[in-house]
């Protein structure tokens, strides 16, 4: 495993991030509470997983205020690792009676986190989603009043854009408060051709946003991408040669969101090159993104099995060529 340093984080950090939303933590949610009669087995599963994640290498773990807290919070204080890793925690996520990107969501749901992963800090936070009509300047000083309160540490957005992002650091430039320094894009090889959840999602992936690859490049600003592998498109078992398999290994979002003939090029091109290097599909996608060597990225991924995530580790030293890299992303 590749590790990477964020300034003000006094850990370094897994290149590789264990993203909560999977099926084995979400069934944990009732466990950890004792709604489900065999509770103890669901909460020894997500334990298990997570163990495993930790073993291959992975100290960053990401969750949210409606995903993988809880069991993440209840397996950090059984193993006593709560120094031992990083928390990337995320709030201010729309409901379906309306958009929660206020000062007051924020402050809710950073106190939330603390109690729900017991811990008195979280090491990273981004706002999950953004509301373009809401007003930056209270969302800028409730971050950095939690900030200061020592409850969160590095901040920034996921699934803002970048005018938002600046419009957010002019005005803590104004005020002499802490900007965004971090943020959560989608970004992968795979090209994020719909918004996979009907509205507010942001990328960075493909050729329409290669001046956005560029902003981060110049401002330096780490790059946490959601989505890394196309949502399983990259997994090893959707082929090239039969987007069947995409039906049957991807979920909707999946398949709304980056099965098209363009990333099916993309997937059948990992397949011929990492035939030729004895590697995986796996960790040529994963591969792509580490040899982007203008970003500082760290990949979110949520493997279910401690192999797979041991693929995706390795792939986090695997040297590319730029001419491997623009071909697999269809540029030449």
């Amino acid at each position: 495993m590749e590790y990477g340093r964020i300034e003000s984080v006094s850990k370094p950090i897994s290149r590789v991030v264990f993203g909560t939303a999977t099926p084995t933590l979400f069934n944990a949610f009732r466990s950890v509470y004792g709604e489900a009669a065999d509770f103890d087995a669901r909460l020894s599963a997500a334990f298990q997983l997570l163990d495993d994640m930790y073993a291959e290498g992975v100290n960053c773990f990401d969750c949210a205020d409606h995903y993988g807290e809880e069991p993440l919070g209840e397996w950090l204080e059984a193993r006593g690792l709560r120094d031992k890793v990083v928390i990337l925690a995320k709030g201010a996520h729309h409901n379906r009676w309306r958009k929660r990107v206020t000062d007051f969501d924020i402050l809710h749901d950073v106190h939330n986190s603390l109690a729900k992963l017991k811990t008195d800090h979280l090491d990273l936070y981004l706002l999950h989603r953004d509301d373009p009509e809401a007003a930056v300047g209270p969302l800028v000083d409730a971050l950095n009043r939690c900030r200061d309160e020592g409850k969160i540490g590095v901040f920034g957005g996921s699934n803002w854009t970048i005018p938002r992002i600046e419009a957010a650091n002019d005005y803590a430039l104004k005020h002499g408060l802490q900007p965004f320094t971090v943020s959560s894009p989608n970004f992968g090889l795979a090209d994020q051709v719909t918004d996979l959840w009907g509205g507010g999602c942001v990328t960075i992936s493909g050729p329409a946003n290669r001046e956005a690859r560029r902003w981060y490049a110049e401002h330096r600003m780490p790059v946490f991408a959601y989505s890394a592998m196309g949502r399983g498109l990259f997994s090893g078992r959707v082929k090239s040669d039969d987007p069947d398999t995409a039906t049957r290994y991807m979920d909707e979002f999946g398949i709304r969101g980056y099965v098209c003939p363009e990333n099916l090029e993309r997937l059948r091109r990992c397949e011929q090159l990492a035939a030729e290097k004895g590697l995986t599909v796996p960790q040529i996608a994963m591969a792509w993104i580490f040899n982007q060597r203008a970003l500082d990225v760290y990949a979110l991924t949520s493997p279910t099995k401690r192999d797979h995530m041991r693929t995706n580790a390795q792939a986090s030293a695997i040297a590319l060529t730029e001419a491997e890299c623009r071909w697999l992303d269809l540029e030449g």
